[in-house]
């Protein structure tokens, strides 16, 4: 029997064992649900959702499939994530039940004892020796023999721990495992109290480990225990301390075969408060050094060399191929003086930074100042109304217009970049009747903003700037593409965005002049490096491609890191006479394996593999190749900064504070670079009007102006933003966008725009209400309203009529309300 996977998708799950020829007679097993029988056989399973078709094992053998257990049977791609994760319980409750009978039930609550005495003492009883509370330096010793037996683990069990994959939950019945509604409803309720009683920010929900927490605790089952404070602020912080110095350790020993760059971020606060974060950088990941609070010396060029002394003789002067900081005059001066001082690696400026800072200096011209100024009145009016926000989402298949850089500046013309992307759609908004019949199509921001949506000027300007910010931006996304190390990248870029100015400007030197003259000024007095231009004529991607061309700056580059990074005279000799093999592509470089790497390998891996006959020259170029040009960011929590950083503290208190700062950051980097090697999205979706949003420099594009009238601020009913999308992708069918309320379900988009049209019949009858109101305070009597409408009052009612549209007649009972005050 044929059957199709829309119909069994058209009933609910717990019919499907139900139903004639898909199950066996009286079946239980919830994994009959999403199996069909083939000829009335229970060893022949087809799975429902990818029509696979399991021979033997059973239904066994299909919840296999359907968790997605190798080893058995492939697991199944097509599978909702809810209906794999009930498998996955189901299948966790009956190992659990297993082990019970095997056991016995006395002996599994026995071996629960030990776990509630551990939570309810002894939680803050791990002291440290003097040794262990100096200060923590990347090279200190694990703190694993000055710690209790019993908070110590294997160091392999550690790094597996630290990622987990999903946790099968173990529930006390098959019931109880495919939970109701109901009962997920109150888990939320109990989630949402938790966080609105502590103050925890919205944005923890998107945290990597957020998730990962709910299915821990749910494996273990009723009557957990959570752990209590001196536990989180003892012992447990004292094991995620030593699980990250692992990850750090082994990170640690591939920075003498790579090298390293150190990143010093910057960050400063509204009241000025300034935290350096330092971080080191290589190929197999990054690590958070340590935070120092610098609003005292950030002014000063010797006390900054002086710090940066101490993190350079931290790491290791051999270890460092490339220093990295912002381009502040003090910042850059103490670079200088410690490339100076050492000889041994360079300094750099960002490159995140100085792009911005050619973006800032676009942003400055006249005629682009205007565009982004009329470009924040669009966003200002759409994020602070709700009705207009909740129409424009459905326009632009649930996407936000606002987006989010990594810079501030880089920011705006995104978002500029995003708004222009969806002019088609913007335009049929401002233009359509539902707009035209609402009242913010007569207030004066809702005109004026109609006006610049309309305005053929207003997109011609647009055009112009992209010109010159997308390359620009494209520039920007490489530095912060973390596949690959950026800095064999950058100075083609460089000259590739400059083409690509003056290609969109078709050659016309009056048009793209002033642009080039800003991007070659920072290029040359801020961002480039000896080390960009090595890398560049080393990147045999680059190097081979028949475009290639070099010059004195290339070529002097090249010299200047053979020099800095091998100060021996001798090997220096032998560098440069091997580099001829590079160049003529001979011996190992010219295999055909090599030559099919030149573009599919990073260019450190093809110099490992290919280069063996030239060890001196290997190690130069894998060195030269590994680093970044770029400073890593990392969300600054001032909260903390300011306790560690305080002047009123305790010494013990503050080693505390300390090793929390080190667990959150190098958490927080490790899960970055988790979820981007498996080319996943960070979870959750970015809203322009939420508060981290504000703190990232996009208050103004969001922020609420006076010109915008009404009261429309009711925020209960606004639809939810899609997932962040890049700004590109080409916008969705309007009328195949359902917005969502929650993720786990949506509602009917034909009802929530319904509600959406009485909205907007109520607001047209306020609008009238306070209009009249004012009039008949006056006498009764008014003229016009809004230059379109013509008031009466006739025997207690108010009648609209248009001059010049088919709006449709309201009815106002004035009585009621300006007696009672509302409208029934």
């Amino acid at each position: 029997m044929v059957e199709t996977r829309e119909f069994f998708d058209a009933f609910p799950a717990n019919q499907h064992k139900d139903d004639q020829g898909t199950a066996p007679p009286r079946a239980t097993d919830p994994g009959w649900a999403h199996g069909i029988m083939v000829n009335g056989g229970r060893q022949k399973i087809k799975c429902k959702y990818c029509h696979k078709v399991i021979l033997g094992g059973g239904i066994s053998r299909l919840k296999q499939h359907l968790a997605g257990e190798r080893g058995n049977v492939a697991p199944c791609e097509e599978v909702p994530e809810d209906v794999k994760v009930q498998i996955q319980q189901h299948l966790g409750f009956k190992v659990l039940e297993k082990l019970k009978r095997q056991k016995g039930l006395k002996s599994s609550k026995n071996s629960l004892v030990p776990y509630y005495q551990d939570r309810e003492g002894g939680a803050d009883d791990v002291q440290r020796s003097p040794k262990a509370a100096s200060a923590r330096g990347i090279s200190r010793k694990r703190r694993g023999k000055e710690i209790d037996e019993g908070t110590s683990y294997k160091k392999k069990r550690h790094k597996k721990q630290l990622f987990p994959t999903a946790t099968p939950v173990a529930q006390v019945s098959i019931h109880n495992s495919f939970a109701s509604q109901e009962s997920m409803d109150q888990a939320d309720m109990a989630v949402a109290r938790f966080m609105y009683e502590a103050g925890v920010p919205f944005s923890a929900a998107n945290s990597y480990y957020f998730q990962q927490m709910a299915d821990a605790i749910a494996a273990v089952g009723p009557g957990y225990k959570m752990p209590s404070c001196h536990s989180l602020r003892g012992k447990l912080l004292n094991r995620s301390v030593q699980d990250v110095e692992g990850l750090c350790e082994e990170l640690r020993r591939s920075w003498e075969v790579t090298g390293c760059s150190v990143m010093v971020d910057r960050c400063t606060d509204r009241t000025g408060h300034t935290v350096l974060n330092f971080y080191v950088y290589c190929p197999k990941g990054t690590v958070f050094l340590r935070s120092v609070y610098a609003s005292d010396i950030a002014n000063s060029t010797e006390a900054l060399l002086s710090l940066f002394v101490s993190v350079v003789e931290e790491v290791g002067p051999k270890n460092i191929v490339n220093f990295v900081t912002d381009t502040t005059p003090t910042y850059k001066a103490a670079g200088k003086l410690l490339m100076g001082r050492y000889k041994t690696f360079f300094w750099s400026a960002c490159g995140a930074h100085c792009i911005d800072l050619m973006l800032e200096e676009v942003g400055k011209r006249d005629e682009v100042k205007e565009l982004l100024a009329k470009a924040k009145r669009i966003t200002q009016f759409i994020y602070n109304n709700t009705w207009v926000l909740n129409l424009t989402r459905k326009r632009t298949g649930g996407r936000d217009i606002v987006q989010l850089a990594i810079t501030r500046f880089a920011s705006n013309f995104l978002t500029l970049q995003s708004i222009v992307s969806f002019k088609e759609a913007l335009h049929q908004m401002f233009t359509s009747a539902t707009w035209m019949q609402s009242a913010f199509s007569k207030q004066r921001a809702g005109v004026e903003v109609a006006e610049i949506i309309v305005d053929p000027t207003f997109w011609s300007m647009c055009d112009r700037a992209l010109k010159v910010s997308k390359p620009l931006l494209a520039v920007l996304h490489l530095i912060d593409c973390e596949e690959r190390p950026s800095v064999g990248y950058i100075y083609d870029a460089m000259e590739k965005a400059k083409k690509s100015i003056i290609l969109a400007f078709d050659d016309k030197e009056s048009d793209y002049s002033p642009y080039l003259k800003i991007i070659d000024c920072i290029w040359k007095e801020e961002f480039h490096s000896p080390l960009h231009a090595a890398a560049y004529y080393l990147n045999p991607s680059i190097f081979y491609n028949p475009s290639f061309s070099t010059n004195k700056v290339i070529q002097k580059g090249l010299l200047d890191c053979i020099e800095s990074l091998e100060p021996n005279l001798s090997t220096q000799v032998m560098i440069t006479s091997h580099i001829n093999y590079y160049e003529e592509a001979v011996g190992d470089f010219s295999r055909p394996v090599a030559l099919r790497g030149r573009e599919s390998l990073a260019p450190a891996t093809w110099w490992s593999l290919y280069a063996a006959d030239y060890p001196d020259l290997q190690r130069l170029a894998v060195r030269i190749l590994s680093q970044t040009c770029s400073v890593t960011r990392c969300e600054t929590s001032w909260s903390m900064s300011e306790r560690v950083h305080s002047k009123q503290r305790n010494r013990l208190e503050h080693q505390r504070l300390s090793d929390l700062i080190f667990v959150h950051y190098n958490l927080r980097l490790q899960e970055k670079r988790s979820e981007s090697s498996k080319g996943r999205c960070m979870r959750g979706t970015f809203d322009p009007t939420c508060l981290e949003a504000i703190d990232a420099n996009m208050e103004d594009w969001v922020e609420d102006p006076v010109a915008i009238e009404g009261e429309d601020l009711s925020w209960m009913v606004v639809s939810v933003p899609s997932d962040r999308s890049f700004v590109s992708a080409k916008v969705r069918n309007v009328d195949d966008c359902n917005d969502s309320t929650d993720e786990r379900g949506s509602y009917d988009s034909k009802d929530y725009w319904n509600k959406m049209e009485l909205s907007l019949c109520i607001q047209q009858i306020k609008q009238f209400d306070l209009s009249l109101g004012r009039m008949i305070g006056k006498a009764w009597e008014c003229d016009r309203l809004y230059d379109s409408e013509h008031l009466a009052v006739e025997n207690g009612q108010a009648h609209v009529a248009s001059t010049n549209s088919d709006w449709p007649l309201y009815q106002l009972d004035i009585k009621n309300a300006f007696l009672n005050g509302e409208l029934v």
